[in-house]
């Protein structure tokens, strides 16, 4: 399974780009990233939610957590974020496991996602 931040080093390939791993893999994350905490206002990739993306086939397979395990936009979140996928060509079926280990901090956020919530 490829990490988050393995795959964010490959932004920036369109995706007119024939598919490669790397492709489909910021392709996943692009989509993800659409996916906005409506309570933090930032995306879900930025805020280090998205542990692992696993693309296989037409299937998606990702692992995140939430930002606290009562957290109340926990089901609209992962709602878009299968919504988000499901939205690409070549994905057919989305699978999402919600893990709390390890519990989410601000230090899996990215440093643009800190300076929003203007923690430095």
């Amino acid at each position: 399974m490829a990490t988050a931040a393995s795959c964010d080093a490959a932004k920036g390939v369109p995706a007119e780009v024939p598919l490669s791993e790397a492709s489909t893999e910021t392709r996943l994350i692009e989509a993800l990233k659409t996916v906005i905490d409506p309570e933090l206002m930032v995306n879900i990739v930025d805020l280090g939610l998205v542990y692992a993306i696993d693309h296989t086939g037409n299937k998606a397979s990702i692992e995140m957590t939430l930002t606290s395990p009562a957290c109340p936009a926990g089901p609209q979140i992962i709602q878009q974020a299968r919504m988000a996928l499901e939205r690409l060509h070549d994905v057919d079926e989305v699978e999402i496991r919600l893990v709390m280990s390890p519990p989410w901090t601000p230090e899996r956020m990215t440093d643009e996602a800190r300076d929003m919530l203007g923690i430095f």
